[in-house]
């Protein structure tokens, strides 16, 4: 059975794989923060350049672990199949993440110059939230595209 928000709620075994796909995620993302904090703060890349390569990073790292640990039984198709299926998927969610980047991070660094916090600045501040909303949204694009697709070979 595919995986669907019920079945996450329901199935003990698609809520494990959820979870997993979500740890494997959260590396991703640690890469992906990492990765474009410092194209942008050593080289100053701007964000959807520096985002856009710390996102295939991301990939890289989580077809690996997806494929090993979150889906280990998921062998009925070659390692390139899966590969590009998985590619195909996160390369539409490129789609989704980047004009997220491009037109949440000004809204969000006028807003948090706005309320002038002491700790971080603004520009940090906007960028970092505007990547973590892209990171969440192609998260569960990632998800639901990938279990009904790329791993739909796992019952």
């Amino acid at each position: 059975m595919a995986a669907n928000l019920t079945s996450i709620v329901t199935d003990p075994r698609e809520r494990t794989r959820f979870l997993k796909f979500a740890v494997v995620g959260a590396i991703g993302a640690v890469i992906d923060f990492g990765v474009a904090n410092f194209l942008v703060y050593a080289f100053h890349a701007p964000l959807v350049l520096a985002g856009t390569v710390s996102f295939l990073a991301a990939i890289c790292s989580n077809f690996l672990w997806n494929r090993y640990w979150t889906y280990p039984d998921s062998r009925s198709k070659p390692v390139w199949r899966q590969l590009a299926q998985f590619t195909i998927i996160n390369v539409i969610g490129l789609g989704i993440r980047i004009p997220t980047l491009r037109f949440l991070e000004p809204v969000l660094k006028r807003l948090f110059t706005a309320l002038a916090l002491p700790v971080f600045s603004p520009d940090f501040l906007g960028k970092n939230i505007t990547l973590a909303v892209a990171v969440v949204l192609v998260m569960f694009w990632n998800f639901f595209v990938n279990r009904y697709w790329t791993y739909n070979d796992v019952s």
